[in-house]
């Protein structure tokens, strides 16, 4: 098992660049990208619910979760998305595939320690737009972006009493951004102007936060428990190098262009953008081992949050809110003769306030999920399936609304380490 560890970090490692391009989405533009992480495959199935205790699946929402592991955990994920992009006047359609996760959790008696790497955000968006001022000018615009943000992270998860466990994870970030924007002008007789101008943006970005976590779990009587969870992300800084350069291009089709000449390097300030915090409450019933219905509440700061140039008049934040309802089902855990009954069923919903407010338009978020986990014959691994109907944005004020499916696929891996030897 080791092995396949070691040759999975590399794997990430050497896809991360490919893994940062994991969206379509014309909002990816703004902030820090489009945030795709939503947990494991196992808590994005019941539409990101994270707050039952696992034996065997690796919880890297909430780190007081690494206590609960009986067996070193390791688990990959990814996702192929489907986008539908609709404005007043047009659609269109994009693809994409992404990882989503490497991680490994490590049971030590009451302690649990989870490692791992996050593509956490994507920037990938190709845009096309069209102004003319009052003297019939009028200047075509190209927008193509892609980058994103990663996470390193190491945490720890220790279980004070039976019934409630503590943790805390530190996080690297990094990555960086690229932003390129072509404009043509076109005389009042429609005829475009010999040269067009390019701007490329590039930010490099890297800084620290945290994230704390409680679980707690109470029997309410001899079927059903009671579980509860809570997190707290601390609002923190990202550091952006910035650079900018501008130059004359030429087209002779209006799709691919020439560069002409030097590129004027243009002195941009280095930024830093506040991450808001995060405070994120759950509460379900259920027996683990059979059933389990909760919800989620997550509160986030974003009012403070910004964009990685201070140039952008049309957008503005205000704090952001979701709500989880999600669960799973197991027929029979035990069951030796019926592999159905020993799937685990899961589905969910949410709805998502993302806090970004664009031409005096709310964007909001919400989706319907589904997925089955899969138990490998002879072994306490298993295989994770899940899919993601969305809603995204809106048509209003001339921006987009998205219609997304997100097909995902984890791989849950368990062994046990640090067995003492009982004969030489």
């Amino acid at each position: 098992m080791i092995k396949k560890i070691i040759v999975s970090f590399s794997l990430l490692f050497s896809l991360i660049s490919f893994a940062q391009e994991g969206t379509s989405s014309p909002y990816s533009f703004y902030g820090i990208g489009d945030v795709r992480f939503k947990g494991t495959v196992e808590n994005s199935s019941m539409a990101g619910l994270s707050i039952v205790p696992d034996s065997i699946h690796l919880n890297i929402v909430n780190p007081a979760m690494y206590s609960s592991l009986k067996l070193t955990s390791y688990a990959i994920g990814g996702t192929f998305n489907v986008n539908k992009l609709t404005t007043d006047s047009q659609s269109e359609k994009a693809q994409r595939t992404a990882l989503n996760y490497l991680a490994v959790g490590i049971p030590i008696n009451k302690l649990g320690i989870g490692f791992g790497l996050i593509p956490y955000s994507s920037v990938g968006y190709n845009l096309k737009s069209n102004t003319t001022d009052a003297n019939s000018i009028r200047t075509e615009s190209f927008d193509k972006g892609n980058g994103g943000l990663n996470k390193v992270f190491l945490g720890f998860g220790y279980q004070i009493t039976k019934k409630l466990s503590f943790g805390a994870d530190a996080q690297y970030n990094f990555g960086n951004i690229n932003a390129q924007n072509i404009s043509i002008r076109y005389n009042a007789l429609g005829l475009p102007i010999q040269y067009a101008s390019m701007e490329v943006n590039r930010s490099i970005a890297n800084g620290v936060n945290f994230n704390i976590g409680l679980s707690f779990h109470s029997k309410l009587n001899n079927k059903i428990n009671l579980f509860s969870s809570a997190t707290f992300t601390p609002s923190s800084e990202i550091n952006l190098t910035n650079s900018r350069f501008i130059s004359l291009v030429q087209s002779n089709n209006g799709v691919n262009f020439a560069q002409v000449g030097e590129a004027i390097e243009v002195t941009v300030p280095s930024t830093k953008l506040k991450l808001p915090s995060k405070l994120t409450f759950g509460i379900g019933i259920g027996d683990s081992k059979k059933w389990i219905i909760g919800t989620e509440l997550a509160f986030q700061s974003s009012s403070n949050f910004g964009n990685r140039f201070n140039d952008i008049s049309n957008v503005s934040y205000q704090n952001a809110t979701k709500f989880t309802l999600g669960g799973h089902y197991i027929p029979n855990y035990k069951s030796f003769t019926n592999y159905l009954s020993r799937i685990v069923y899961r589905g969910g919903f949410r709805f998502e306030n993302t806090g970004l407010v664009i031409n005096n338009n709310e964007i909001n978020d919400a989706a319907v999920t589904l997925g089955l986990g899969m138990p490998l014959r002879g072994a306490f691994s298993n295989i994770n399936l899940g899919f993601e109907y969305g809603n995204r944005g809106t048509k209003s004020g001339g921006l987009v609304n998205e219609n997304y499916m997100n097909f995902n696929v984890g791989l849950s891996l368990n062994d046990r380490w640090f067995v003492k030897r009982k004969y030489d």
